[in-house]
């Protein structure tokens, strides 16, 4: 049987799964049998190497537990073959429902034949120097054992009573951290009360006189202090072990994980950012700062108009993409267009075999595939109508996805989320009310989608079972072409038309990425200043006319053009507008423009030009005459030209100051005595201060 182009493999893995061959084929829109095996990985590999030897087209077996097998028996009668799998096994089989999930197989394995594109990827390089990072003798100890593999150096925190070493086989100094940051094989360090340890200690470790900032770097940390984590999100940071250090196990995991840490590592580039569509911030004035909120492991910052992602520092959370309104921040593992394509390939393959009801348990390979696993195994397994949807982490998740979801015919979406999820939920969550609030308001009612929390396998199966039969929303098969807002409002405009209770404005709450502007007609003076601040092109100007134009289909709701408004005449009113006056720029104001009172030449709007002169005119000295006040309705070149007419001399400064020299002063003290001299012979010859009298 083929797929897309890729033969593909069945097992029923022991008559454990009720597959039939020619219903199989059926629903998966294939000819003729599937072909069926029992025992491929055992009495029965010999169909799996005749397929392998010779072929072409790439191969993909439904079934993951013999995956190491089938890849080495490949790996050496046809090396270069593309291989895949797919578990349809726990995931639809191994089901009390198991009977009922033919449809669900199609679709598992249509999505699974489908075409990904390799993701990029970053290399962080480590030379093996390790900082231990303790307060006693454990940090010692655990520095000798990293010695043979590291380049350790220790670091005791307040050190009190710590025993000499007896070989100071590992050097050993005292201080504190400052500051940090970096990443596997790049941290850099700020150390104060920084002193080595002095060789002469007898029964108490001493140091030398200490100093303060000093300064290093390092390629791993091993931090057993048991305080405060040095970085946000700790256990997400490259290069950075925490383990309890009252935990003998924990610590010797630790140790274990950093011996390996020297060499070239490959790292996922999780996000892919484009600047010129953030909306963070325009001169100087903020405005979206979603991504910034939300970021657990700080790898995002300010950085101008936009923000800049460190991909060393990012865990691939996905929060950020979850979040961002423009698409500037994209998931990139695999690409969110890669993720729509499933979506659709999963859904119309489970519709075409006869599926309804789907709902959607979307799920990370981690926590998900064990928890699915375990129910398969110990319990009911998953209902024949829940899809098991896997991404590499559910915070990526955002109200696009959830919108898609919905149109392509999900009846719910419910999304696992695991322990490594702890303190990262605040974007999905916010991304899942935005879902609900316009779900709720186009009448599908409350529910649709939500968090499944529970660690538990038999909670989770006991949620899954129990979750409400309901109609959805006929299923549209829209291309998912363009970016992150031209998806979203597809699905959103399928989802209108398809609606129980259709309304034309949908209000949502503050902060929604989607809504139009409140603008203060008769305060707006065209200054356009908005128009430049917007990073969408939701605001618009017009080259010929004064104008301002807006289109509501582009708007996010950043703010920026409300904080740059110097008039303040800016108000943002959250809503989706399903009408199709708001797809196009609709004009907000207009006017005819101001011309010079003098050559005729348009530059200005009327109402600047007023409120311009009524402010100024007669109330500033540069203006105070009718004349000077009329300069204020000139351009530019008139104005200047005026001035001069009128003999103002604009530019005039004066004559030349002439400078002083000793011969001016030595002249300036002989007229001096003159004066005097002279003013005494006008009163007789007697002093000016004399008073007549004689004695």
């Amino acid at each position: 049987m083929k797929i897309n182009g890729r033969t593909v493999l069945v097992c029923d893995c022991a008559h454990t799964m009720a597959l039939d061959g020619k219903a199989l084929a059926h629903a998966c829109g294939a000819e003729g049998d599937a072909g069926v095996a029992t025992q491929l990985c055992r009495s029965q590999l010999e169909r799996f190497e005749a397929r392998v030897k010779g072929a072409a087209s790439p191969l993909l077996v439904a079934c993951t537990q013999e995956a190491p097998l089938f890849a080495e028996v490949a790996g050496e009668d046809n090396p270069d073959l593309p291989l895949s799998f797919t578990n349809i096994r726990e995931r639809a089989g191994w089901s009390a429902e198991g009977d009922k999930a033919l449809s669900k197989i199609a679709a598992l394995l249509a999505e699974a034949a489908m075409d990904i594109p390799p993701t990029g990827t970053i290399t962080l390089k480590s030379e093996g120097v390790c900082l231990v990072y303790g307060t006693d003798e454990r940090a010692i100890e655990a520095a000798k054992q990293l010695s043979s593999s590291l380049d350790v150096t220790v670091l005791l925190k307040n050190p009190k009573d710590v025993a000499p070493p007896r070989v100071m086989d590992v050097p050993v100094f005292k201080g504190t951290l400052r500051a940090v940051k970096g990443w596997l094989g790049n941290f850099e360090v700020v150390v104060d009360d920084y002193a080595p340890a002095n060789p002469a200690s007898r029964a108490v470790l001493q140091f030398e006189p200490a100093r303060q900032g000093a300064s290093s770097r390092c390629d791993v940390i091993v931090d057993l202090t048991g305080g405060t984590p040095l970085f946000p999100a700790h256990g997400k940071r490259d290069g950075y072990l925490r383990p309890d250090p009252d935990s003998p196990a924990q610590v010797a995991k630790a140790l274990f994980e950093a011996a390996d840490l020297v060499g070239e590592f490959e790292k996922p580039r999780y996000v892919d950012f484009k600047a010129d569509l953030c909306a963070h911030s325009r001169s100087r004035k903020t405005g979206c700062t979603r991504c910034l909120d939300v970021c657990p492991t700080g790898a995002i910052t300010p950085n101008g108009d936009h923000v800049a992602i460190d991909p060393h520092i990012c865990a691939g959370c996905g929060s950020c993409a979850a979040v961002c309104p423009t698409g500037a921040s994209t998931y990139a593992l695999p690409p969110m267009q890669t993720v729509y394509e499933r979506l659709r390939t999963l859904m119309s393959a489970y519709a075409k075999a006869g599926g309804t009801e789907a709902v959607l348990l979307v799920h990370d390979p981690r926590h998900g595939d064990e928890v699915i696993s375990l129910m398969a195994r110990h319990g009911r397994g998953l209902p024949a109508r829940v899809l098991p949807f896997a991404v590499n982490e559910v915070t990526q998740l955002g109200f696009d996805f959830f919108a898609v979801a919905l149109a392509y015919g999900a009846t719910q979406v419910r999304v696992l989320t695991g322990p490594g999820n702890a303190g990262e939920t605040a974007g999905l969550a916010s991304q899942i009310g935005l879902a609900e609030t316009a779900l709720s308001g186009l009448g599908y009612g409350s529910g649709r989608v939500s968090i499944i929390e529970a660690m538990d396998p038999e909670a989770v199966e006991a949620e899954l079972w129990g979750l409400p039969r309901q109609a959805g929303p006929a299923a549209g098969m829209f291309l998912p072409m363009g970016g992150k807002r031209t998806v979203t409002m597809l699905a959103l405009r399928h989802l209108h038309k398809v609606a129980p209770q259709p309304v034309e404005v949908l209000p949502l709450a503050p902060g929604a990425p989607f809504g139009r502007l409140q603008v203060n007609v008769e305060g707006c003076t065209l200054c356009l200043s908005c128009v430049g601040a917007c990073p969408t092109g939701a605001l618009l100007d017009n080259a010929d006319k004064p104008m301002l134009s807006f289109s509501q289909d582009a708007c996010v709701q950043c703010g920026l053009c409300k904080n740059t408004c110097p008039e303040k005449v800016i108000a943002l009113v959250p809503e989706i507008d399903f009408r199709d006056s708001a797809r196009g720029a609709k004009v907000i104001k207009e006017e005819e423009p101001f011309c010079c009172v003098k050559c005729g030449k348009p530059f200005a709007t009327k109402s600047s030009i007023e409120k311009i002169v009524a402010a100024l005119a007669g109330k500033h000295a540069m203006f105070a005459t009718p004349e000077a006040a009329n300069r204020m309705r000139m351009c530019g070149d008139c104005r200047v030209v005026d001035q001069f007419e009128q003999g103002d001399a604009p530019f005039a400064l004066g004559a030349p100051r002439v400078p002083r020299t000793t011969d001016d002063d030595l002249r300036d003290r002989e007229l001096a005595r003159a004066a005097q001299a002279g003013g005494g012979q006008g009163n007789g010859g007697r002093d000016p201060d004399d008073t007549g009298s004689r004695h």
